[in-house]
C-alpha cells in the first residue's frame, strides 16, 4: 500500500531514519509499488527498492543514519 505521509511509514522506518531519509523512502516505495503492480511480491520489492534509495544518500554510522559524504 502506498504511503501518504511519513507518519504512515512502518515503525522500523519512522523510528530510525531522519525526516529527509523518510521522504526518500516514501517516494521510492510509492514509485516502486506502482511500477510493480502486477508482481505477486510487489510490497516486498517496493520495500527493498526504498531501502536501496535511502542507502544511496544515507549511511549508518554507530547505529545512526546520517547523510552520506559526497
Amino acid at each position: 500500500m502506498p504511503y501518504t505521509d511519513n507518519e504512515d511509514l512502518p515503525a522500523s522506518v519512522r523510528n530510525h531514519l531522519p525526516a529527509h531519509a523518510q521522504d526518500i523512502y516514501r517516494a521510492a516505495f510509492n514509485h516502486a509499488y506502482a511500477r510493480y503492480a502486477d508482481d505477486p511480491d510487489q510490497e516486498q520489492r517496493a520495500h527493498q527498492i526504498a531501502w536501496g534509495a535511502v542507502k544511496r544518500s544515507y549511511v549508518k554510522i554507530d547505529g545512526e543514519w546520517v547523510p552520506a559524504p559526497r
